[in-house]
């Protein structure tokens, strides 16, 4: 064990909950980003995960260096939401995508996806390719926000190496893909890119889930990979967001099944045995 983590240990728990209540609210009130109400376990593993690869010991050092240090501040916002995903990195959640594009999205007039606090590109392109192989994608609309400018601009530079993408179809073929992965891309000088008459379908922006309000009607809303980090009280208010952002009959993909004690669970029925995947009835 190094110094630094023995030091950490030895910590006292209640000094430790407040050196993260600091920093917490100094991140908040400096940069506007708000994980105060973030479940603490997750929010942890990642902060001391942060502060053993700089070979920081405390909270209180950690605060020191976010707030006298850009390039840390950027690396810690970055690290505190959800981490970038691959394409096709996970083939249940790209399955259960076909299935709640087929319930909510088929015979819509204008289909509008909202891929809220989403992964980056690799989960983007990812529902790109799968509404273009069910004849969906001509005339939708994929709203992917993200919480930070940073997001924003590694969407819009991301590309993937021709390695990294015939190593990804398999991942697509295990997803119900049944063509060419390669067929969706630009590739020029080994960098492969989504191609533009799939990218123009989707729409970047910043986004605050904890703070902002609904500003659009949605067929469909995924949200999985944020949402494990939520306490409850910030799980409530965005379950409570997306309802108002959700048409009748339109898809809510969720982190877990939804407790009876959420917001108008009574009016949600799941698609499939155990998947936390519904249709909105009421």
């Amino acid at each position: 064990m190094g110094a630094n983590e023995e030091l950490r240990r030895n910590t006292a728990p209640e000094l430790e909950e407040l050196e993260l209540e600091l920093l917490l609210e100094a991140v908040v009130r400096r940069f506007g980003f708000d994980f105060r109400l973030h479940d603490r376990a997750p929010l942890k593993r990642k902060l001391f995960g942060f502060m053993q690869l700089r070979g920081l010991a405390t909270l209180s050092q950690l605060q020191d260096h976010v707030l006298h240090d850009p390039a840390t501040a950027g690396n810690l916002l970055r690290a505190l939401h959800v981490p970038p995903a691959t394409l096709f990195d996970d083939p249940a959640e790209a399955l259960m995508l076909r299935e709640s594009a087929e319930h909510s999205l088929r015979g819509a007039a204008l289909p509008r996806i909202w891929l809220a606090d989403c992964a980056g590109a690799g989960q983007a392109w990812t529902l790109a390719i799968i509404l273009s192989e069910m004849g969906l994608l001509a005339h939708a609309e994929i709203h992917a926000t993200v919480a930070s400018d940073d997001m924003l601009d590694e969407a819009a530079a991301a590309w993937l190496t021709e390695a990294e993408l015939e190593r990804a179809q398999s991942a697509y073929a295990q997803a119900g893909g049944k063509g060419r992965l390669a067929d969706y891309f630009t590739i020029q000088g080994g960098h492969a890119v989504l191609a533009p008459s799939l990218r123009c379908h989707i729409t970047w922006a910043q986004y605050n889930l904890v703070t902002d309000a609904s500003f659009n009607e949605f067929n469909l809303i995924a949200c999985q990979r944020a949402l494990p980090d939520f306490g409850p009280l910030l799980r409530q208010r965005v379950l409570q967001l997306f309802h108002d952002s959700l048409v009748p009959f339109g898809t809510l993909g969720l982190d877990r099944e939804l407790d009876p004690a959420d917001p108008f669970s009574a009016g949600y029925l799941a698609l499939s045995p155990g998947q936390p995947w519904y249709k909105r009835v009421t």
